[in-house]
């Protein structure tokens, strides 16, 4: 495994590491389209993709150079690039645990239509960044590597929006970085977890094994059942496909290991910290988290409001997109939800 510098001074940037930075971006150039509008570092199971929604912003993604530390390669780490930059902060979408900025496929183009700068980034290890040099994958690595993305690319104080376990990667970045931050939106938070657990103690064999069978369709067919409020088997299935797609890259498999025996998150402690006003969204048939734990959180962040978004899952944006994204808009535009 190869450690992220978290010691390098910030903007410390060598002639050698630019230079290589901007020769892998010139690469990208020539080879991101694949010849039907995909990028060619996606797997080719994109092209089986039926929902519309994610064929479209999947050819959108694109790989931007992260700079980390004093190492001599940079990660070109994936994301969906805003069309324009607008005058308002900009809204940075995260995702959920193994998952990729495509969940965002039919909530991102709405936003866009309200008129809002958005960014759907893919968190260190997960989605689509070339990690062919496998970097650490733990929470810390996660943090600075959003926090490099966000400095390099982003540099504007962001409304950062996290859906499930990414409302904890949310908590744990704003908190360490609150210069970053202008507000939080927490949808179906899953931040009361206390990390991986007893999985950080598996024996790596018995580790991969667990994560060869999170990648299988029949658990994620399951999974979508759980947390989506009634959906069709063909939609459950073609779904089923866009969530594993980031499954297939080579190096997901060392990446989720690398997560699990770190430790995960655990933000407990963290939230009373936040500093920032907070949006909690939360779907009101929600069978994965408990509604009781958005009455929680609403209670431990110092300034939050809680809406309940009616006949959703535990995945709102996915399932309500308009609702979700009137939220969102009326909360980063006018403060207002």
């Amino acid at each position: 495994m190869i450690g992220l510098g978290f010691s390098a001074p910030m903007g410390v940037t060598t002639t050698a590491t630019a230079t290589k930075c901007r020769y892998k971006v010139m690469g990208f150039r020539v080879l991101a389209d694949a010849g039907d509008g995909f990028p060619s570092f996606l797997p080719k199971e994109v092209r089986k993709i039926k929902d519309p929604f994610a064929r479209k912003l999947a050819q959108r993604i694109v790989r931007l150079p992260v700079q980390i530390g004093f190492s001599e390669n940079c990660i070109m780490s994936s994301c969906v690039k805003p069309l324009m930059r607008s005058e308002t902060n900009p809204v940075v979408l995260l995702h959920c645990f193994d998952s990729s900025c495509l969940e965002w496929r039919s909530t991102y183009p709405l936003l866009e239509e309200a008129g809002l700068e958005a960014w759907a980034v893919d968190v260190l290890g997960w989605g689509f960044s070339d990690l062919e040099r496998l970097p650490s994958c733990c929470a810390a690595s996660k943090r600075h590597h959003l926090h490099q993305l966000w400095r390099s690319h982003i540099k504007r104080p962001m409304i950062l929006v996290g859906p499930s376990l990414g409302a904890a990667v949310a908590i744990d970045f704003a908190v360490n970085y609150p210069e970053a931050v202008e507000k939080l939106v927490l949808i179906d938070a899953s931040v009361y977890a206390e990390g991986t657990g007893n999985l950080r103690k598996l024996p790596r064999i018995v580790a991969y094994a667990g994560v060869s069978l999170l990648k299988s369709i029949p658990l994620r067919l399951y999974a979508n059942l759980l947390a989506f409020n009634g959906i069709s088997f063909p939609t459950s299935l073609d779904w089923t496909n866009v969530g594993r797609l980031h499954c297939l890259l080579p190096w997901w498999e060392d990446a989720t290991v690398n997560f699990m025996k770190s430790g995960g998150y655990n933000v407990v402690d963290q939230i009373k910290k936040v500093e920032q006003k907070a949006l909690i969204i939360w779907g009101e048939h929600d069978r994965i988290i408990s509604n009781e734990l958005a009455v929680r959180l609403h209670r431990e962040l110092p300034n939050a409001v809680v809406r309940q978004i009616p006949d959703s899952g535990h995945l709102p944006h996915i399932e309500k997109p308009k609702t979700v994204a009137k939220l969102i808009a009326d909360f980063a535009l006018h403060d207002r939800c």
